[in-house]
């Protein structure tokens, strides 16, 4: 046996399990991560309280931020909640010290074939060579869903970091979604804003649809919505862009018996929104506290099963233009308390406020939605 603990993939997810095995203290245990390097640069945001671990690292959070919509515009007030954005370099730094305590080893290669014979598990490189022999692996890497759902679209998107002679930014305060923007025929799109100072933001243009956009198509709607901002003179200084799954396909988050998938293959993508950096946190931190406790590290699934319902009936009733998504999110936000739809959006509602939400959405149009959505399943798993 090499290590006990191989980290296959070595991105946000595992950057994040590496620092909570540190900060857990588990000791003696031998932990390797196996990845090629060179991951690139990206922008988390999430929901978080008044205090935060990560408070230190946090390029800026906000109390407020503004939802346009249909109505036009809608102001959030999050308290006791914050919308918080952090930049990826600071978390992997993070992750890089936790591995010089922990004294993990690094394997810098693309990964292959995983032969788990129960044991343990045989990771081989690309070309098939063995590499190493873990105990157990967590693996982050992507793969699609393991049985497909009814919907499957992308959050994809492209986004501008901007910076501005003269202040023009509010600090204090975000654009959360703004769906202004043109629509796709199917599908959804809207920008947003979020300033880090009064002359830096990251100004973002996102669709929830099949397919992404090509280069220049995504370089037009963002100069188009600046425009709409009513923003000048900006230079661009970095570039962000990605795709995230948003589907009712259900992941095999454990495929064999001793590996463990982490990220949104690991089930930690909300496939209504995309949100997955609050579902990794937590998935890093229990994987940490089970090791600890010397129990096997597979954590409990990231959402609910009737919260996964909800968002494939979100999804198929968007797919289907049954409903607009632009007034689905006005009205979620305008007949709730914000914190409920943010705490909705993490997982943690219970099913009372669940039915409040439910209430406030389009009834008829959603009902007819669910009635064709049949209950997830609980999960896939392979002897």
């Amino acid at each position: 046996m090499d290590v006990d603990l191989a980290l296959v993939g070595y991105g946000g997810a595992a950057s994040l399990v590496m620092s909570a095995l540190r900060d857990q203290g588990v000791p003696g245990l031998r932990v390797a991560t196996v990845d090629p390097g060179g991951v690139k640069a990206r922008t988390w945001a999430f929901w978080t309280g008044a205090a935060d671990p990560l408070d230190p690292v946090l390029d800026a959070r906000w109390s407020g931020v503004d939802l346009y919509g249909p109505g036009g515009r809608q102001r959030l007030d999050l308290d006791p909640m914050r919308y918080a954005m952090v930049r990826s370099d600071p978390i992997f730094r993070q992750a890089e010290r936790a591995a010089a305590d922990l004294g993990a080893r690094r394997i810098g290669t693309t990964a292959g074939r995983l032969d788990d014979d129960g044991g343990a598990v045989t990771v081989h490189d690309a070309d098939g060579t063995a590499v190493l022999r873990a105990r157990w692996v967590l693996d982050s890497r992507p793969v699609p869903p393991a049985k497909p759902g009814r919907t499957f679209w992308l959050q994809h998107f492209r986004g501008w970091w901007v910076r501005s002679e003269r202040p023009i930014f509010d600090p204090g305060s975000a654009i959360l979604m703004d769906f202004r923007t043109p629509q796709p025929a199917r599908g959804v799109s809207f920008g947003y804003v979020l300033p880090t100072s009064a002359n830096t933001a990251l100004i973002e243009y996102t669709e929830f649809s099949p397919n992404r956009l090509d280069d220049a198509a995504y370089e037009a709607a963002l100069r188009s919505y600046i425009r709409l901002l009513g923003l000048r003179d900006l230079t661009v200084d970095e570039v962000e862009d990605g795709a995230i799954p948003m589907t009712d396909g259900v992941f095999d988050r454990r495929p064999s018996p001793r590996v463990v998938r982490l990220g949104t293959a690991g089930g930690a993508t909300r496939p209504s929104t995309g949100y997955t950096f609050s579902a990794m946190r937590r998935q890093a931190t229990e994987i940490a506290a089970l090791i600890k406790a010397g129990r096997d590290p597979v954590p409990a699934p990231a959402y609910p099963r009737r919260h996964l319902w909800m968002d494939a009936v979100a999804l198929h009733a968007w797919d289907r233009g049954l409903v607009s998504a632009p007034e689905f999110f006005e009205r979620l936000f305008r007949r709730n308390p914000p914190d409920r739809v943010l705490r909705f959006l993490d997982g943690r509602t219970s099913p009372a406020e669940e039915l409040a939400l439910m209430a406030s959405t389009p009834l008829l149009a959603m009902t007819r939605a669910a009635a064709r959505v049949s209950l997830p399943a609980r999960r896939t798993r392979r002897a």
